[in-house]
Formats: C-alpha cells, structure tokens, sequence
C-alpha cells in the first residue's frame, strides 16, 4: 500500500500544475467479463481520485493519473496514461495507461485472491459521458488491468465497471 501511495504522489503532484481536470469515481471492483477469468475471487467497491491534464498541443490527448482504493480490502491500483475525449455535449473517451497494483503478483493460482502474474499492467479505459455544464460532466466508465500474457501465459485481469465526475479547472 505504501507503493501505491508513493507512486501515486509521484505521478500526481507534479502533474497539479498543469491540471486540466480533477475527477472521482465508484467503480464495482472485478465485474465478470469475457476479458477477466478469475472474477469471483475478489469484490467490494472502488472509490477513485484522480488529475486529467491539459490537452497536449493540438492533439485530443490528455495525461491523466489515478489511484483507486478497493474498499473491501481486496486490490488497489494506481495508473497513468493518456486518454482523448471525442465530442461536446455527448462524448466518448478511450484511454490506455499503465497500473501498478497491491494483489498478488504471481504466476500461481491463490484461493482467495487474484493472481495477475505481473506487479505492472496495462489499464485500457473507456468512458462515455455527458457534459452537465461547463464545468461537470458525468462518465460511465469500464476500466480493465491486465498483462495482456506479456510476462507469463496466466493473465486473468479485472475489469471495473462504474461513474466518474469530472471538474474541469
């Protein structure tokens, strides 16, 4: 947990400066997909806090950092990547980034936790939201972490499924 902390404060502070948008979200933790295999094994709710950066130069691009505490006590996650949102009153954002996690990092199965074979994985998102005014807008979001089997054949992966609220600064 205290990695996740460091690296969070890490990725976050410095990015401040340049903040676009702060954001908070509820997320059902390991929702059964066809992309997670072992979602069963853990459950509860995630509550997340995380910065969007400003748009890098004329692209659609976006930074953004999070961190995402489970609160069941199963896995937390903090992720960077870049995200692009497409669209005014209606739109969609895709994103993909980098998570590193407090589960299990191995490549053998656990009875009661999910083993993801790997400390570090891929965080693809996708959002579709509704601007509420200028300032707040509402996304549903999926989020998925997984190793896509770079670091070994087991890959079961997660998937969240929740809202943010976005501020615009």
């Amino acid at each position: 947990m205290r990695l996740l902390l460091g690296i969070a404060l890490a990725v976050l502070v410095p990015a401040s400066a340049s903040a676009s948008e702060l954001f908070t979200g509820v997320h059902a933790h390991a929702v059964n997909t066809p992309l997670s295999l072992e979602s069963d094994l853990e459950g509860g709710t995630d509550l997340s806090l995380g910065i969007r950066g400003d748009r890098i130069g004329r692209t659609p691009l976006q930074p953004y950092a999070f961190v995402s505490v489970n609160t069941a006590g199963d896995t937390n996650f903090a992720a960077a990547g870049l995200s692009a949102r497409f669209g005014r009153q209606i739109y969609i954002r895709p994103g993909i980034g980098i998570a590193v996690h407090s589960g299990s990092a191995a490549n053998s199965n656990r009875p009661d936790r999910i083993a993801f074979g790997s400390r570090v994985l891929f965080e693809p998102e996708l959002a579709v939201g509704a601007a509420l005014n200028d300032r707040l807008s509402l996304e549903a979001s999926w989020v998925h972490f997984s190793h896509g089997q770079i670091f070994g054949k087991q890959n079961p992966g997660i998937d969240n499924i929740g809202v943010r609220l976005n501020l615009k600064l």
